[in-house]
């Protein structure tokens, strides 16, 4: 009978010492981007798009659901920041199979939000493409005719969390 209690007792404490810890926050994952800010790499996520055929690619590419919100569209342009994503160029990482896609505004600076007009930006001469770090490398190739910007009307939920001096 004893060493049964011994057994019983080790049970015991094995089985606690297994059990999930429950004394802090929940944790989740999500799979980040990698994408340019100011010259320097950031890494995001996608969480909602205002536009079903963004939201199903997003969601495809990330393999991890971006909710369908359309009322994002609706958000006044000064509470919006600035996403650029290629459709042709530099191969990479990109949505369309093009380079990472560039930010403006990242954390701590003016103007920074997580939701995000997008910026369609297609090379007119393929040829002369070269990958972009910054929105203003972008803005400036706009600028001197080497790329066009299009602006859809999509809003996209696109928080920074690793970016230069901070992380989430």
């Amino acid at each position: 009978m004893k060493k049964l209690s011994v057994l019983l007792l080790t049970a015991m404490i094995l089985l606690t010492a297994c059990a999930p810890k429950q004394s802090g926050p929940a944790k989740a994952e999500l799979p980040a981007g990698k994408a340019w800010s100011e010259g320097k790499e950031i890494y995001f996520v996608h969480t909602e798009a205002s536009d079903a055929g963004v939201s199903e690619k997003l969601t495809n590419m990330m393999k991890s659901p971006v909710i369908l919100v359309p009322a994002l569209a609706n958000v006044p342009d000064e509470a919006l920041a600035n996403v650029y994503v290629f459709t042709n160029g530099v191969k990479g990482s990109g949505p369309f199979g093009f380079q990472p896609d560039v930010f403006d505004n990242p954390p701590g600076t003016d103007g920074y939000s997580p939701l995000r007009r997008l910026n369609a930006v297609t090379w007119k001469d393929e040829t002369k493409a070269r990958e972009f770090k910054s929105a203003a490398e972008v803005v400036d190739a706009e600028t001197a005719g080497e790329v066009a910007i299009e602006q859809p009307g999509v809003v996209i939920n696109m928080p920074f969390v690793v970016w230069d001096g901070g992380k989430r």
